[in-house]
């Protein structure tokens, strides 16, 4: 998936390209310039997707590049996203924040928001971390966010599936008690799927033990984005 993410900027840049140099893009106007480009932008990630349905794209990145707008309100969207993961990255240094396409893909790992051994208790040491994110989530309150468990491969496959769960739920939890709404988010817990390091070592399965936020925008941003973009 990263490489497609990678292979996805360089077409886009590409194309880009080759539409500015266009006489008839060079004519349009800005609304219409957007528009065109979103499409092209559109239609290469589709394509992403369609190439890693059934290859573990169904976690956080996944989420993230199937909320794509396109044209100049995904622009101005992109845009609002930028600000946000600079402030995540602020509020949290350590944290892996990664811009995609009009949304964010937050991983929290261990070192940032852990859990009481075999259980979905948060630790002290993830309140804390979870308590720098809630004023962004707040500033940014027309966004959606999806909460992703993963587990190390230790264990039954369906027990790992259920404490995942039972992990993305308690994230989701401290996060409305501290004030944001519970409709925003949505739970998924992936157990051991789309392991990002080796479960063979101890080093690699604490890597794998984490929590993803995908976040994206919800239907006010999408309709404010669209009216500024007609503008």
């Amino acid at each position: 998936m990263k490489k497609s993410i990678v292979m996805l900027t360089a077409l886009s840049m590409s194309l880009l390209m080759s539409l500015n140099s266009c006489n008839s893009v060079k004519n349009s106007n800005k609304t219409q310039r957007g528009a065109a480009i979103g499409a092209v932008g559109g239609a290469i990630i589709g394509g992403v997707i369609g190439n890693n349905v059934g290859k573990g794209g169904n976690g956080a990145l996944g989420a993230v590049i199937g909320g794509v707008v396109g044209g100049v309100a995904g622009g101005v969207i992109g845009n609002k996203m930028d600000k946000q993961a600079r402030e995540i990255e602020t509020a949290l240094p350590g944290a892996e924040v990664k811009r995609v396409g009009e949304g964010i893909q937050l991983v929290l790992g261990e070192n940032s928001v852990n859990f009481d051994f075999n259980k979905a208790s948060l630790t002290p040491l993830a309140k804390q971390n979870l308590d720098k994110l809630v004023p962004v989530f707040k500033d940014y309150a027309d966004t959606d966010i999806t909460i992703f468990g993963y587990t190390d491969s230790k264990g039954a496959d369906d027990y790992n599936l259920n404490l995942s769960e039972q992990r993305a739920t308690s994230v989701k939890s401290y996060l409305v008690q501290k004030g944001l709404s519970s409709s925003r988010f949505v739970i998924k817990g992936m157990g051991e799927a789309d392991p990002i390091a080796d479960n063979d070592t101890d080093a690699g399965r604490s890597k794998n033990r984490r929590v993803e936020f995908a976040i994206v925008a919800n239907e006010k941003m999408i309709q404010d984005a669209q009216k500024e973009a007609q503008n």
